[in-house]
């Protein structure tokens, strides 16, 4: 009881002295970190942070056409633009964390990601600008290098200066611009790509643009890095950390049911990221469509995603049973690759399917990881769980350039036919494993609810901490912590504080 009331007597003390400062603070709100529209204006900074990383991340996507005929490369050296991405976050989704806790901070880690992801689209531009294909990919890994780290940055910001009610809006808000970047940039490239002319100035011209963007980025993180240690001494806080703790021997410890969302994870995502990046002259050649219509139809899976995801995190929340979610999201998704591959219906069917479908599932499988692990190796099993999907995605990304080049389209859609498939056995058969043991992975929500309050009855008696293991929602600020660690979008009903760290978005 001592102990208590000291701690409530120091919470009074802190409150007193915030209270203090906030009177003795001269000038408007909008300057004043103590104000809400202080924050709201340093949120508005901070969805920039990564708008020019999700829009030249896309622009070959958009421009798939004019990549090939004016650096004379088939679709198997097309796609290895997007290869290179890939293959430098194989290892940075482990050290990204640890880079800017602990050697480069908060502030400067941001400010370095993004300016690799400004360095690397600007060497990309100058590549195209003069016809170098080797100049462009190296473009494209340097902004690899910073692309998806960028985002760690972001999120870290957000718990940083946001809590509650309010984090889960920004990490929603933060989403949607994101979308917004790869949609502007599906719909806008090909008219700047047509402004310039045509040939090896056009689409380096077109790639200048989204230079430019990023350097509007860069410049939002060198605002961000002031406005965030101007408020950290007025506030008298610590500077943000993500977090992240990563062991590699915790690998070792990994249940079957992990390894097994492992594979649907891969054998899932390469079926849709890979497919948007050479989708366009798809549907211009099976449809005949012009490129600009074309390009709208393969933004959908964006578009639907910023508005849909929000409503799915609702559902699976409120619902539980994120397991035979998951298993329904596949199987929509393999229903529309199926519906693109073998009928002449709208191409419009097919691809809004699959943008629910892909909302479903990012939303019912990354939070099933926190179920069947210990909180301590959570760090570890989302690091390697995203190494293995970048992986993933930076081998098919070629395999599939190269099916395209030999046997064309239709091999290409029962190439990721084949591979949604082994997903939806893999999640069919962690189905029948979990039933056949606790059936966590598909708890309804009233089971979890249930599970909560037993867990907090079983803490107060003991007066011992909560047992690691996430058996419920008990510890949804861990789940919540890493959903939003993968740009998952968090139902604003959700109330619980994300504590401490934030983590990366990662799925483009």
């Amino acid at each position: 009881m001592g102990g208590n009331s000291g701690s409530d007597d120091a919470k009074k003390e802190l409150k007193s002295t915030r209270d203090d400062d906030e009177s003795n603070y001269k000038g408007c709100n909008l300057c004043n970190p103590f104000h809400w529209s202080h924050r709201f204006m340093f949120l508005f900074v901070t969805c920039f942070l990564s708008f020019g990383n999700y829009f030249v991340y896309d622009n070959p996507a958009a421009l798939q056409d004019q990549f090939k005929e004016d650096l004379n490369i088939n679709t198997s050296q097309f796609m290895l633009t997007y290869s290179l991405y890939s293959w430098p976050n194989v290892f940075l989704c482990f050290v990204g964390g640890f880079l800017m806790d602990k050697v480069l901070g908060l502030r400067w880690g941001a400010i370095l990601f993004a300016a690799l992801v400004t360095v690397g689209q600007c060497v990309s531009a100058v590549g195209a600008q003069t016809g170098s294909y080797p100049l462009v990919l190296a473009g494209r890994f340097i902004f690899g290098l910073g692309g998806e780290n960028l985002a760690v940055a972001q999120n870290t910001y957000a718990v940083s200066w946001f809590k509650g009610k309010e984090l889960n809006m920004v990490f929603g808000l933060q989403l949607s611009f994101s979308r917004v970047g790869s949609t502007v940039n599906m719909n806008i490239m090909k008219p700047i790509y047509d402004a310039f002319g045509e040939g090896d100035h056009a689409l380096g011209g077109a790639l200048w643009i989204g230079g430019i963007i990023c350097v509007f980025s860069l410049l939002c993180a060198l605002l961000a890095g002031w406005l965030d240690k101007r408020a950290a001494r007025i506030l008298k806080r610590g500077d943000g950390e993500t977090g992240e703790v990563i062991q590699l021997k915790d690998i070792l410890d990994f249940p079957v049911s992990f390894w097994l969302m492992c594979v649907i994870c891969v054998a899932y995502y390469v079926a849709v990221f890979p497919f948007i990046g050479l989708a366009l002259t798809f549907y211009q050649q099976k449809w005949g469509l012009i490129q600009s219509t074309a390009s709208t139809i393969n933004s959908l899976v964006y578009v639907i995603s910023a508005v849909a995801s929000p409503a799915f995190g609702y559902l699976v929340d409120k619902t539980g049973r994120n397991l035979s979610w998951c298993i329904l999201g596949i199987i929509a998704t393999l229903f529309s690759h199926m519906l693109l591959a073998y009928t002449f219906v709208n191409p419009y069917a097919g691809v809004i399917v699959m943008g629910f479908a892909y909302s479903l599932v990012a939303c019912a499988l990354w939070p099933m990881v926190a179920y069947v692990l210990p909180e301590h190796q959570l760090g570890t099993a989302y690091g390697f769980m995203q190494a293995l999907q970048n992986l993933g995605l930076a081998v098919i990304s070629m395999v599939a350039g190269m099916i395209v080049d030999d046997n064309g389209y239709l091999w290409l859609e029962m190439f990721f036919c084949a591979w949604l498939c082994l997903s939806l056995l893999c999640g069919v058969l962690l189905f029948f494993m979990d039933a056949a043991g606790s059936g966590i992975l598909n708890w309804s929500a009233e089971e979890r609810a249930k599970q909560d309050k037993e867990e907090e009855k079983r803490s107060l008696l003991t007066n011992e901490p909560e047992p690691t293991q996430i058996l419920a929602a008990t510890n949804q600020q861990i789940r919540l912590r890493y959903m939003s660690r993968l740009n998952i979008p968090i139902p604003k009903e959700q109330s619980v504080a994300i504590r401490h760290s934030a983590g990366v978005g990662v799925l483009k």
